[in-house]
């Protein structure tokens, strides 16, 4: 069939160049318009509920609200974990689903389950929007610029918050592919009625009361409508509130004729709201707006609308007021990742051009060669386009490492036409060229068709990693095995045709070979002529060099990912909990200043504490800040250093630092934002507790653990107010009525909406704050009887300070804390092991209690078992293909030969450049299997190809000749598939080239030595043990011949 393949294209030789040039364009064009980000999709199916639940505390939210809603998606289909978070007023479920599975199906799934949970009144679960992982693309701040004269802002912190709700925001939300907007920090404002006990008391009122005015008081409706000269006229009937005055002169009563209005029982404002979070941008008071993509919108064009959006609202703002949308950009990583991979892949190319000339000394082999590149490139975004794949710095990783095999196959269909043309020519009755063509492609077919099905077959491997690294490299696996089939069908295809059309009346070097290959054969001859000569030595010394580098394998350290350098930094800060918001505040102030005096320091933007509608809970105590460095920032490491040493000072004060995307895939792995994650699981909290400080004891003492924080689940200061239900029974009351009232005045309750044209404002009703927060006060709280009698809180209820806790956390319906902890200075493997081994022989763990560990570890652990498990097929899938072709198993094990010769220089490229094993380096080796197989499938097989069609005898002649004549296209596709790789590996830290580095490192190192050795080794084997292989081989062809013939004639 593949013999037609190539007879059809020299008879259709216009038609075939003609249709590369149209897929050429065609494919250029589609290449243009790929969608673009720095990470394949990473969106693993999630479904966020909220749960609001007023001041309750977090164990009554845990099992009122969050235990049910747990309980009810546990175990539905598709669901891999459920964690949830339960803290003051609010709970938070997390529900995982399985890779693949349709996130709309998903939410789908966990409305209709929770339809079925019985939740008390005042609980409404909502879903969260649809949003993605990698889905936080920027952070916009809002600031006021203070007079140059004066020193002060014209515009308030209201101001400033009132613009981000509505009038940024909005606007932003409006923009096609922004899921959500997150404001956070500067008075968010409402109007606010502030009662008093005593004049509650003076008016013979109740909450319940001024509730039912101040809804009747802020209400729109309609009559209908009625017919007027033929036209039909609605009715409406407004009667809502529209300013403070309103509000001021709503009656709440009727007192001995006189009406009593709301201004005289209740202070009425529209003040700022009690906030719960607060923010600045580089330790000024700011808003930080918080932009989420939807999944599958282009980061980069996202952000380029975005910053239009922003310009064109500029000038309508007040002049004080300024948009910075350059505090946090994923979009900067992503154009400084992929911009490094663009240029390795350029230069790349350049160098496999110089590579091709230096040999071939032609310029239209070397223009057919280089054919097979772009034509393998654009096919390969054409199938991007067809399977909906981006362009990322891991699907252009993959074109990358195969841009110099992309023209291996082409090279060896050109080198062996070239030559036997040259040949051809020197024959004294030449035959047509097209004939010589057809048979000179067709000899060298089948090496080149299994070396490409071996190559496939070895990456097959990569597409059943699971979770984020499955997510990671199936793309790159992808582009890499598309673009070299693509090379194959370009070789069997438009090689043969260009073939046709240049080479013939060519003058082909007048039958010479450059001076450059000329050498080579000199020096290969010296080397098999030693080889063949001492076959044992050789032997001997190729296994000592592959049990020596075999020896080295377990020495070394190993990793998940190699870090990113993504330009950025997230800097936690845990203040002690119950810190509170204004002391917080103050402390990620100074921590901005200090991160500032860094040189590299460009914007810092500090979230402290949570906004409304974010998805992460996070207590007062907690600030995160987005560090962005300039563009001519120093090494990443020296950086984090310095940070670190400026923020030692912060007494008492816990600091994390990590990467924004870095801190989202640790946050994916185990729902911890750190690398490894040591979970205790159990019933009791203070247990719980306990376990967890000793473990953070064993943990911290380990060389390279870093960031060693224990969860914040701790007790805290709190007013506990005991209903004492003797007292209500003396009453007549019920617990539930009191505790609503109790729950208005001190958390106060949002009872309508004010309209102020486009704006809505909240209605609250609370307490004044000096009933609210002082002891006494609330211990002389008038509470109302049936009867209408008013009497003190203190008379029904027992009021004290106690501790609490401030949060609970479950995984999968169980009570959970997590130790997180970051590594600094040492690999990964290693430090996890000594914590393992560290907290077996520090922390005795009670009954009933068990942990686990997470995190990159458990991701690198998984994904290296499997890829190993895996290989072993891949291997005897190898092993199958090729005896399927030669059916000898001592050739087949002879070719495979190469495959240990590269590890030999893949390990010593490793332990030069670190030591260290990631998942990115066992990639590598998948790779570099395949290539290497290439080189003696190409070497053996010329060696049959001699003995059968051209004459030659088993000997040490036939076996010169053919490695002679081989070591051109060899030498060739190794040199241009190893310099293309050079470009990935001369800077480890450029962004982009963080995960490529290793791959390409491993993958050079093993062609190096592969084909070094493959020089003089393989022939050497060859000699020594490949005589009973040829009688296998020709033995078993003349059988299959001999049955082919019997069963059809």
């Amino acid at each position: 069939m593949l013999d037609a393949l190539i007879k059809f294209s020299l008879q259709n030789r216009l038609f075939v160049v003609a249709a590369a040039v149209l897929l050429l364009v065609w494919g250029s064009w589609t290449a243009m318009n790929l969608p673009v980000d720095v990470l394949p999709d990473l969106n693993r199916p999630r479904v966020t509920v909220f749960l609001e639940a007023g001041g309750m505390s977090p164990e009554e939210i845990e099992v009122q609200a969050v235990l049910p809603v747990e309980t009810a998606l546990n175990g539905s289909p598709g669901v891999e974990v459920v964690r949830s978070s339960s803290s003051r007023g609010i709970g938070l479920v997390f529900v995982e689903f399985n890779w693949g599975v349709d996130v709309f199906r998903a939410r789908q799934l966990v409305a209709e389950k929770l339809s079925t949970v019985p939740l008390r009144d005042g609980i409404t679960p909502v879903m969260g929007p649809i949003s993605s992982v990698m889905g936080q693309i920027m952070l916009v701040g809002v600031t006021a610029e203070p007079d140059s004269a004066t020193g002060k802002t014209m515009s308030s912190a209201a101001d400033l918050r009132t613009l981000a709700d509505f009038t940024i925001r909005r606007r932003l939300l409006a923009i096609k592919g922004v899921a959500q907007v997150i404001p956070i920090g500067g008075d968010r404002l409402q109007y606010q009625v502030l009662v008093s006990s005593a004049k509650l008391k003076q008016y013979n009122l109740t909450l319940e009361d001024l509730d039912n005015a101040l809804a009747n008081a802020n209400l729109n409706s309609t009559g209908s409508f009625f017919n007027r000269y033929g036209s039909e006229v609605l009715i409406s009937i407004l009667g809502r509130s529209n300013s403070l005055e309103d509000l001021q002169k709503t009656v709440v009563a009727n007192r001995e004729g006189s009406p009593v209005l709301l201004s005289q029982v209740a202070d009425v404002q529209f003040g700022a709201a009690i906030k719960r979070g607060d923010a600045s941008v580089n330790a000024r008071p700011a808003v930080i707006l918080t932009v989420e993509k939807q999944p599958g919108a282009n980061t980069v064009t996202l952000t380029n609308d975005i910053e239009k959006a922003l310009a064109e609202l500029q000038p309508s703002l007040p002049p004080d007021v300024r948009l910075n949308a350059k505090v946090f950009q994923q979009k900067n990583f992503i154009e400084h990742s992929l911009t490094n991979v663009e240029i390795a892949l350029r230069d790349g190319f350049v160098l496999v051009v110089i590579v091709l000339f230096l040999f071939l000394l032609n310029f239209r082999t070397t223009l057919i060669t280089l054919t097979a590149i772009p034509l393998s490139l654009v096919i390969t975004a054409l199938v991007f386009k067809w399977f909906d794949i981006s362009i990322n710095t891991l699907t252009l990783g993959g074109l990358a490492i195969a841009i110099g095999e992309l023209v291996d196959d082409a090279i060896v269909d050109v080198e062996n036409v070239f030559r036997r043309l040259r040949e051809n020519r020197e024959h004294g009755s030449p035959r047509n060229p097209l004939l010589v063509i057809y048979e000179a492609s067709s000899e060298v077919r089948n090496s080149i068709v299994y070396a490409t099905i071996i190559v496939v077959l070895v990456f097959l491997p990569l597409f059943q990693l699971q979770g984020i690294e499955g997510r990671i490299f199936a793309p790159l696996g992808i582009a890499y095995i598309t673009s070299i089939l693509a090379s194959l069908v370009v070789s069997l295809t438009v090689t043969p045709a260009l073939c046709s059309y240049l080479l013939p009346n060519s003058r082909l070097n007048e039958g010479k070979e450059s001076g450059l290959v000329t050498w080579l054969k000199k020096q290969d001859l010296k080397l098999l002529n030693l080889g063949l000569g001492n076959s044992k030595i050789v032997i001997a010394a190729a296994a000592a060099l592959v049990i020596g580098a075999a020896s080295l394998v377990p020495t070394f350290g190993t990793e998940f990912l190699p870090p990113f350098n993504e330009g950025s930094f997230t800097v936690n800060l845990y203040a002690p909990a119950g810190t509170s918001l204004e002391e917080s505040n103050k402390i990620g102030t100074v921590a901005e200043q200090l991160i500032l005096r860094v040189p590299d320091v460009r914007y810092t933007a500090r979230r402290t504490g949570r906004a409304e509608l974010d998805e992460h809970v996070e207590p007062v105590s907690n600030s995160e800040i987005e560090v962005e460095l300039r563009e001519d920032a120093r090494p990443r490491t020296e950086v984090v250093a310095d940070i670190r040493k400026q923020l030692a000072n912060l007494a008492g004060v816990s600091v994390s630092i990590g990467q924004p995307i870095s801190h989202r895939l640790d946050h994916l792995l185990s729902g911890v934002r750190a690398q490894v994650a040591i979970k205790i699981f159990g019933e009791d909290l203070t247990e719980l507790r306990a376990i967890a400080g000793q473990i953070k004891e064993a943990a911290g003492a380990v060389p390279g653990a870093v960031d060693v924080q224990v969860e914040r689940q701790v007790l805290v200061p709190q007013l506990t107010i005991r209903l004492d239900r003797a007292a209500l029974q003396r009453y007549g009351m019920q617990t539930g009525e009191v505790a609503r009232d109790l729950e208005v005045l001190y958390g106060g309750k949002v009872v309508s909406q004010i309209l102020d044209g486009q704006k809505t404002f909240d209605l609250v009703l609370r307490a004044v704050p000096e009933d609210r927060e002082n002891l006494e006060n609330i211990r002389k709280t008038q509470i109302h009887t049936p009867e209408g009698v008013l009497i003190p809180l203190e008379s029904i209820a027992h009021i004290e300070y106690e501790k609490g806790i401030n949060s609970v956390s479950h995984e999968n319906g169980q009570r959970r804390i997590v130790v997180s902890a970051n590594v600094q200075g040492r690999d990964l493997g290693s430090t996890v092991a000594d914590i393992q081994k560290a907290v077996s022989e520090k922390v005795k763990m009670p009954q009933g209690y068990f942990l686990e560990y997470g995190g990159q570890f458990e991701a690198q652990k998984d994904a290296s078992r499997l890829i190993g498990i895996l290989s072993i097929f891949a291997f005897l899938g190898i092993f199958l293909v090729l005896y399927s072709h030669f059916r000898s198993w001592r050739i087949v094990l002879q070719i495979m030969l190469n495959i240990p010769l590269a590890l030999v220089g893949s390990v010593a490229a490793v332990w030069l450049t670190g030591g260290t094993f990631s998942v990115a380096t066992l990639v590598g080796f998948i790779t570099l299997t395949g290539i290497a197989s290439r080189n003696g499938i190409m070497m053996i097989s010329h060696y049959l190809h001699l003995m059968e069609h051209e004459g030659e005898q088993f000997d040490k002649q036939m076996i010169v000749r053919g490695s002679l004549e081989r070591l051109v296209p060899v030498l060739m596709t190794a040199l241009v598939a190893a310099l293309a790789l050079i470009p990935l590996t001369l800077d480890a830290q450029a962004a982009g080239k963080e995960i490529l580095y290793p791959v390409a490192t491993v993958i050079l190192g093993g062609l190096l030595s592969s084909t070094l050795l493959d020089m003089i080794v393989t022939p050497t084997v060859f000699w020594a043990w490949g005589k009973k292989a040829v009688e296998e081989y020709f033995s078993a062809k003349s059988e299959a011949k001999n049955n082919f013939s019997e069963e059809y004639d």
